[in-house]
Parts: structure tokens; sequence; C-alpha cells
């Protein structure tokens, strides 16, 4: 119990020590947004490497009450996620600047509200985008996500067996659980909470909407671990 506590203090105490500098220092926000600005890709492999990695770390201590256990594959996790923040930063980009011009008859509206203040058109532009990227591009990220997840475990979570190991899609894409996958991950998590919670990504300031959606992957992980534990 002590062991438990002691590693819950330090796990909130280092996402803790991630935010509050930039909260507190105005300087620290300062360099945050203009790297934000210049160093897009560079900026959302290091926000999703740590924060959605943390998130598949709380998503353990949730099933097994740890934050790190042999063959988790923590190093490895963290470098897939990073490339997928990457992707993730250039889906966020493709779909913000393509969906609202193609939103008939209020593109234009929409296209000009986007860079301003909260109203109704930006919220109507914020909720398409949300409904498009979480219908294209978030069912092919979820399924490639769970086949590097599988290939970790199968590779005992180590950064050689997982680069030196080929990756097995056709075997891992057959025994998945795609009751699971369809029901719960995609049926359930992508209405009720992912596209509402992108669609206040969009309404957020630019800097801070990778920032955000980094941030979305510590829920993803809790979502991940209740899906794992599901027949």
């Amino acid at each position: 119990m002590k062991k438990t506590l002691t590693s819950d203090i330090l796990f909130v105490s280092a996402l803790a020590l991630l935010f509050v500098p930039f909260v507190a220092s105005e300087c620290l926000y300062t360099w945050f947004k203009l790297a934000s600005a210049n160093h897009a890709f560079l900026m959302g492999f290091a926000k999703f490497a740590i924060l959605a990695t943390m998130g598949e770390m709380l998503g353990l201590r949730i099933r097994k009450g740890v934050y790190n256990e042999i063959g988790f594959g923590l190093f490895p996790r963290a470098l897939v996620w990073g490339f997928l923040g990457v992707a993730i930063t250039a889906a966020l980009m493709t779909f913000k600047a393509g969906v609202p011009q193609a939103l008939y008859g209020a593109g234009g509206k929409v296209v000009a509200a986007m860079s301003g203040g909260l109203t109704w058109w930006k919220l109507l532009g914020a909720f398409s985008i949300s409904v498009m990227i979480n219908a294209i591009f978030a069912p092919v990220f979820m399924v490639y996500h769970k086949v590097t997840d599988t290939h970790i475990a199968q590779t005992g979570g180590t950064l050689k067996g997982f680069f030196t190991t080929k990756i097995d899609h056709a075997n891992i894409l057959q025994n998945m659980n795609w009751t699971v996958q369809w029901k719960f991950v995609f049926m359930k998590t992508i209405p009720f909470f992912w596209i509402p919670a992108h669609t206040i990504t969009f309404i957020l300031p630019n800097e801070l909407q990778v920032l955000f959606a980094a941030v979305l992957g510590i829920v993803l992980g809790v979502i991940m671990s209740i899906a794992a534990n599901k027949k």
C-alpha cells in the first residue's frame, strides 16, 4: 500500500511539473507558443511521447495497480506515441484547413470565424472538423495503435525486440477483438467522447490544440484500459 501511494504521488507530481512551470512563467509560456508554431511536428512528437505514454501508464495502474512492469515496454510505447503524435499533428492541420472550406454555403463565414473568438460559426466549424477527423482518421489511428501495442507485448517490451522483429500485421489484425473494437472503441468512445472533446480542441488557440490533443492521450490510456478488460 505504501509503495503504491508513493508511486501515485510521484506520478501526479511529474504530471504537475509538466504544466505548472508553463502556467507560472510567462517567459516559458511564450517559448512554448513559439516552439509550437515554428516546430509543430517536433513538439507534437514530444507532447504525445510524454503525455500519451503517461496515459498508458495510468491505464496500467488501473488494471494492475502499477505504473510500469516487465514487458510493458515504456520506451517503445513512448517512441510509437511520438511518431503517432507527428501523424496526429499533420491530421489536425489538414482537417482544420480543409473542412471549413467544404461547408457548403457557410464555408466563408466559418473560415473567418475559426481565427477569432467563440461564435456559433466557430462552434460549427470546430464540431464539423471533429466529426470528420474522428470519422476518417481516428479509426485507422486506433487500429494501428492496437497493432503496435500488440507487437510491443509480443516482443517483450524491449526496444531491441521492437526493431528487430517484423510486425506481423496480418496475424495481429486477424486475432484482434473486433467486437470490442467496434462496439466500444468505435461506436461508444468516438461519438460520446472524442467528437465532443475534439470540438473543444478546435475552439482553443492554435498553440494549445496539439497540447490538448496530447492531454486527451491520458484519457485514451484509461479508455484502452477499460477496453482491455472487456471480454
